[in-house]
């Protein structure tokens, strides 16, 4: 019976402990996750993909910049094949908050 606990009791742990360590070094966790589905284009934390070149690398560039971007693909103002529907998903403020995230990783 105890064995059912630890398991979910050691999770926990692990899991509080990735979390305060993310809040100790300034990270927005909550963008990180919202981040994590970049990666599939852009390459983790927007240091480039698997079609570099075609898909910018979005890691460490300007804050302002990203923001108006995804501002432009949300609004319809730049298109793209995929960026204007992601764009369409997330609030402004949500969106500003993954272009500090990028803006804040190494390229």
């Amino acid at each position: 019976m105890k064995k059912t606990f630890i398991a979910p009791g050691l999770a926990l742990m692990l899991a509080v402990g990735l979390y305060t360590q993310a809040a100790a070094q300034g990270v927005d966790t909550q963008a990180r996750v919202w981040a994590a589905s970049c990666a599939a284009c852009h390459g983790t934390n927007g240091a480039g993909g698997p079609a570099r070149g075609a898909i910018p690398v979005i890691a460490g560039q300007d804050q302002a910049v990203l923001l108006q971007k995804l501002l432009a693909y949300k609004k319809g103002e730049l298109q793209a094949t995929v960026m204007h529907q992601h764009a369409k998903g997330y609030s402004d403020a949500e969106l500003e908050r993954l272009a500090a995230y990028f803006a804040a990783q190494k390229p």
